[in-house]
């Protein structure tokens, strides 16, 4: 009889971090592989912040603080809602965990019962759903199709709700995709929500600063009288190049964020310290550097998307957020190739041309990959003539 719990039976390991883990093996037994697989920033964390940490340490600031954050940082989380996102929330309206990804995982813990229902717009990111499925709860994923620039439409979502529905995640812009809703289309949303008052929405808004060509970003409880049914989910890991101090945090209903600290101090307990303090300096001190990293992003973005279009057999829309593309290789798949899913593609790019992606299936539409351009020019450059090679001779 096994140890092994049937809860965990259900899930699989993280695809994107199995990637990232088969690139850094290759690389470590000589093989030149270039690694488009991790969705982590390239940049350094900044001055400003790294001295932070600095001083909190010499500070003494290295002792156990309150499960769910320090007062100072809810402080600078309350002042961020409100100065970005013109939201009104009090301390105890915020969670402050060990990345926005325990945040996720508390929440539907502390939520889920068994059968719940949690409607997942497809393409999501990988871990929505193994998350819901060991809290006991149900994804319930919706094709998002590429005619509708990969978003969950209102005649979609009126379809997927039922009487288990619990939860919608919305997740804008987009990983995998780097779709943005616009205003107008969360406004759109918003009107199915409204009418199905048992419904609460979580808003994973993790690459909100990650934007280009004027995309105007909003979150649901800006726009709409969803506020008091939504849990608002960002970070500090992508904007602030902080990926490895692990700091998430979310604002939402005083119930849902007490019974999320119930969960915390069950299992971590507080976030680090010193990583709290420099949370406090990331979003209190100067943001000059977001637009220029941006900026820096939209270049990569550019030129990706333009080599990627300009390869026979792939296509791959222009996102307006995030760091990521998300291109189709249906063409390339068949008895000509002998390749028969995006899988069986990515599988080929890595042994042949050595570059690591992500298979579209993992993010649950089949026939497309993620392509990670958070690195840089010179890499980008040797990585899209490669895919061009490999794809040129199937």
């Amino acid at each position: 009889m096994s140890i092994i719990s049937n809860s965990l039976k259900r899930i699989k390991p993280s695809p994107t971090i199995a990637v990232t883990q088969k690139a850094r093996e290759l690389r470590a037994a000589g093989k030149d592989v270039i690694g488009l697989g991790a969705g982590e920033p390239d940049f350094d964390t900044p001055e400003n912040i790294k001295d932070a940490a600095i001083k909190a340490i010499k500070d003494g600031e290295t002792k156990y603080t309150a499960v769910d954050g320090t007062p100072a940082l809810k402080k600078a989380i309350v002042e961020k809602f409100k100065r970005e996102n013109n939201l009104e929330y009090s301390t105890d309206q915020i969670t402050v965990g060990t990345g926005g990804k325990q945040v996720l995982y508390n929440t539907f813990m502390a939520t889920l019962n068994k059968g719940d229902e949690v409607i997942i717009p497809a393409p999501f990111w990988v871990s929505y759903p193994d998350m819901v499925l060991l809290a006991g709860g149900k994804p319930k994923k919706i094709r998002c199709d590429e005619k509708d620039g990969f978003k969950l439409t209102p005649k979609k979502l009126k379809s997927a709700i039922s009487k288990k529905t619990k939860w919608l995640i919305l997740n804008s812009p987009s990983n995998p995709t780097g779709a943005g809703y616009s205003k107008e289309e969360i406004e759109n949303l918003a009107t199915v929500l409204i009418k199905n008052k048992k419904i609460h929405i979580l808003s994973d808004d993790i690459y909100e600063h990650i934007k280009y060509d004027n995309f105007n970003f909003f979150t649901i409880a800006q726009v709409s009288k969803l506020k008091d049914r939504t849990l608002t989910m960002n970070g500090v890991s992508k904007s602030y190049a902080m990926t490895g101090w692990r700091i998430g945090y979310a604002a939402g209903p005083k119930d849902i964020i007490k019974a999320i600290g119930k969960i915390q101090s069950q299992s971590t307990s507080n976030p680090s310290s010193v990583s709290q303090a420099a949370a406090v300096e990331a979003l209190n001190g100067k943001q000059d550097f977001i637009q220029q990293r941006s900026d820096a992003f939209k270049e990569r973005r550019d030129f990706v998307v333009k080599s990627l279009n300009s390869i026979k057999g792939i296509s791959c829309l222009k996102p307006n957020g995030a760091f990521y593309v998300f291109p189709s290789c249906k063409k390339l798949l068949g008895k000509k190739t002998k390749l028969k899913t995006d899988s069986d593609f990515v599988e080929k790019l890595l042994e042949k041309a050595n570059v690591a992606v992500v298979q579209g299936s993992a993010f649950g539409l089949d026939g497309y990959f993620r392509i990670s351009y958070a690195t840089s020019m010179e890499k980008l450059k040797v990585a899209m003539e490669r895919i061009k090679s490999f794809c040129e001779s199937l």
